[in-house]
């Protein structure tokens, strides 16, 4: 059974219950993918699928990848990702369609992605330092102090925070709660942020460890009060 999908960070909104309650939400257009390669024990030693997601420009191929395409008979795709398959169900072939069906309202998700870089920042912003007075001609406003004893060790620890190159790498969210899903339009909207810019790509895969969805619980009048 596939797990996951590859989609695109559309943007955020807002999804209003019944009862008026608002939740934060983001919408990602998960799919069309296509199964571009089968992954098996025999030949691989583990059980997956390279999914290609389908869009509409055309993606530009090189001599390896026209063959690779050419073998599994399907367009060719500038996105793709390998997503580990889950016992129980048929196994998808190659050529097959994955959308976003494969998810239901409600169900938990887990969301990968490329946070935003922010460049090369000091320890303040990226590590959430204090600082120091910023008054009575103080000269130490926002430098990271001491780094260590000079006598001994005589260097640097590992570890140390110091400034540096801050965002830009691999973030997974856990057990977001799906409100939406549009089968017809592709879409997926989840509650919460999901790491990245807009029109970012993603994997949107089943949580793999969903938390129970609490259920409101209605207090039983105490005896003797009404």
């Amino acid at each position: 059974m596939v797990t996951g999908i590859i989609g695109r960070k559309v943007g955020m909104t807002q999804v209003f219950d019944e009862d008026g309650t608002v939740h934060p939400a983001t919408v990602i257009k998960a799919g069309p993918c296509v199964v571009v390669q089968a992954k098996t024990p025999q030949t691989d030693g583990y059980e997956a699928i390279q999914l290609g997601l389908v869009e509409e420009t055309p993606a530009k191929t090189n001599k390896p990848t026209v063959g690779h395409f050419k073998k599994a008979n399907v367009p060719a795709t500038r996105v793709r990702r390998e997503v580990r398959l889950a016992g129980g169900g048929d196994a998808p072939k190659v050529g097959d369609q994955v959308l976003a069906s494969i998810f239901n309202n409600g169900e938990r998700v887990d969301v990968i992605g490329t946070g935003r870089g922010k460049g090369f920042q000091g320890v303040v912003k990226r590590h959430h330092f204090g600082g120091g007075a910023a008054t009575h001609g103080s000269m130490f406003h926002r430098a990271p102090g001491s780094i260590g004893a000079s006598s001994f060790p005589s260097r640097v620890v590992k570890g140390m925070r110091a400034a540096g190159r801050m965002g830009g790498g691999r973030v997974t969210i856990h057990n977001l709660k799906v409100l939406r899903v549009d089968p017809e339009n592709h879409l997926l909207i989840v509650e919460g942020g999901v790491p990245g810019a807009p029109r970012a790509y993603v994997i949107v895969r089943k949580a793999l460890t969903a938390k129970k969805i609490k259920v409101a619980q209605v207090e039983k009048p105490k005896k003797g009060k009404k």
